[in-house]
């Protein structure tokens, strides 16, 4: 890759978490609320504008948290790939475990497993789901052969399958990123519309880094999907994003309320469509959280859809500056690109005791 494709796929990688942070911070306090309640309290036009606290802090919730730690695993699997022996969903699922302390524990423990369980910003439990929480607390890891919470499809797997998409060429595939994002999302949801919609996702994902227009990135996903056992809803709630008439809150509602994975999928991918400018990335977002439904989870997909898509500089200069935890999401992010596309300068062959290497043990 030559320095200008090396500065295009960060921009994408900052740009697809940053992204999905604001979208996440910014629906967060309408999450739960109905679309006439939220017009009710913010005017006739839904929320305008990022809420912040009191400190002038946007707050993120466990969609941006699971994305982070999902983008910590992958980088694990990378590094530990260089001894010859790498199992990207169980270095994945470890970084879900790690997760799931921060959601029993005050605070980072004496001795955390690598330097994104040591930020105290972290353990701020924001209303996780039940099926992440329990499929990670039971014994072993899911699988396809053997999901966990075999009867869910809730959002949970989509709204933190973004880092698998963000893989450069020619590393993996559309469909091998497909596979994985399937197969992690096992971990917690086992119904087949919950991991194939975490799929699908991550296969758009992987198509807009690769420069391809949103529309053509979900006919990518679309094509994948009819080889696969249980594709139908997530093929009918793409369709339907599709077809929905742009702009409108209430063609949303239409769509669903996004607490299922399909639903989710669908509204991120049809509010990005709505407003496919650069320009209108301010827009699109707004869209994305103003209806009757899980608002900070499709916030934050249409968020990682529209970073990976136009770039980090696309985002709202004024959003990005107040989203909580936004250095720890740069670092990581600029830490998975030089990862994925610069890693033997990083660590070498074999991964020899690098401060790299020490950095994320594999």
């Amino acid at each position: 890759m030559d320095r200008a494709g090396l500065e295009r796929y960060r921009s994408r990688v900052r740009g697809c978490l940053v992204g999905g942070a604001v979208g996440d911070a910014l629906g967060a306090p309408v999450e739960f609320m109905s679309l006439d309640r939220v017009r009710a309290e913010y005017g006739p036009d839904g929320l305008t504008d990022i809420v912040t606290d009191e400190a002038g802090v946007a707050p993120v919730t466990d969609d941006t948290q699971m994305t982070l730690f999902t983008a910590e695993g992958l980088i694990r699997a990378s590094v530990r790939s260089d001894r010859g022996v790498s199992h990207p969903p169980s270095m994945v699922h470890r970084a879900h475990l790690r997760w799931l302390d921060t959601q029993h524990l005050p605070a980072p423990p004496p001795s955390p497993d690598g330097w994104l369980a040591a930020l105290p910003w972290l353990y701020a439990r924001r209303a996780p789901g039940n099926a992440c929480l329990s499929g990670l607390s039971s014994p072993g890891m899911g699988t396809l052969a053997q999901p966990k919470n075999p009867g869910s499809k809730g959002c949970g797997t989509v709204m933190r399958s973004a880092p698998f998409g963000l893989y450069p060429q020619p590393w993996l595939t559309p469909e091998k990123v497909f596979d994985l994002a399937a197969e992690c999302a096992t971990q917690t949801h086992g119904h087949p519309t919950g991991y194939l919609a975490a799929g699908a996702f991550a296969a758009i994902v992987r198509a807009l880094v690769d420069g391809a227009s949103l529309a053509d990135a979900v006919a990518v996903a679309l094509d994948l999907l009819p080889a696969r056992p249980g594709h139908e809803e997530t093929v009918a709630a793409l369709r339907a994003a599709l077809a929905a008439r742009p702009g409108s809150a209430e063609e949303i509602e239409r769509l669903g309320g996004a607490w299922v994975a399909e639903e989710a999928l669908a509204i991120g991918v049809y509010c990005a469509l709505s407003h496919p400018d650069p320009a209108e990335v301010r827009a699109a977002l707004l869209l994305s959280v103003n209806h009757s439904g899980d608002s900070d989870s499709t916030g934050s997909i249409c968020g990682n859809l529209l970073g990976a898509w136009h770039g980090e500089t696309a985002l709202p200069p004024d959003w990005v500056a107040a989203v909580e935890g936004r250095g720890t999401i740069l670092e990581l992010a600029d830490d998975f690109a030089m990862e994925q596309a610069q890693s033997r300068d990083l660590h070498g062959d074999y991964g020899p005791r690098t401060e790299w290497v020490r950095r994320y043990p594999a």
